[in-house]
């Protein structure tokens, strides 16, 4: 009996998992495109200044390998599998707003891989404050480090 209800769990487990489904970058593009997801600020750096904060905010986070799409405005990355998340895939997209005085638009969406994780590598709200702090930083004259520092409160 007892070996039953774990197959049994197990299978509704499995079949949970396969019908899921797994988010890729290409997800992440087309939530962008629609225009239906993400977290956008404005910040008073330059566009080639938010690029390089961005890289950094991911590295600081535990990004894989970053893809740059400059001349689209653009870059997408992922973690890797976590002790409690299966990993996420994020996208930043940077661009100068003309109706915000010349302040450099940030958005940037995370999407968990597999999506009954109830945990996220990295959430939106949390590169936003990184990227803020980043921004502290260099107007402060500091150089960004590569060791994420403190988060700031």
């Amino acid at each position: 009996m007892v070996a039953n209800f774990r197959a049994l769990l197990l299978c509704i487990f499995a079949i949970t998992f396969m019908l899921s489904g797994c988010a890729s970058v290409n997800d992440v593009i087309a939530a962008k495109e629609s225009n239906s997801e993400g977290t956008t600020a404005f910040y008073d750096v330059s566009q080639d200044q938010a690029w390089d904060i961005a890289k950094t905010v991911f590295r600081w986070e535990g990004s894989d390998a970053i893809e740059e799409h400059r001349n689209d405005g653009y870059m997408t990355t992922s973690t890797g599998v976590g002790f409690l998340t299966a990993g996420t895939v994020m996208g930043a997209w940077i661009s100068t707003d003309t109706q915000s005085n010349g302040k450099t638009k940030v958005t940037v969406i995370t999407k968990r891989r597999v999506q009954t994780n109830l945990v996220t590598s990295l959430t939106e709200a949390t590169f936003q404050k990184r990227f803020a702090q980043a921004v502290a930083m260099v107007k402060a004259g500091q150089t960004l480090p590569a060791a994420a520092p403190p988060k700031a409160n």
